[in-house]
């Protein structure tokens, strides 16, 4: 089998998948507190602050299992390739 290209992948695709999860659940579990999930998401963001995220449905927990640069990185790269 012959490739005529050069195929690109991404070897943190479950990593990536994993944190789209986990920051959708905090979205919601924000959202369903009444909050606005945009600028608390971003408060933790900027500043590391837990107390920025709800602990409904566990989302204080799951957001610290991403890795704030990375997970930095990743809306950056996600918003200059649309």
């Amino acid at each position: 089998m012959l490739l005529d290209g050069t195929r690109k992948f991404r070897i943190n695709d479950d990593a990536d998948l994993e944190m789209k999860q986990v920051l959708t659940a905090v979205y919601d579990a924000l959202q369903e507190k009444g909050y606005n999930p945009i600028n608390q998401i971003v408060g933790y963001i900027l500043s590391e602050d837990p107390t920025y995220i709800t602990n409904h449905n566990n989302a204080r927990t799951l957001i610290r299992k991403i890795d704030r640069d990375e997970l930095l990185q990743e809306l950056v790269r996600h918003y200059l390739s649309d």
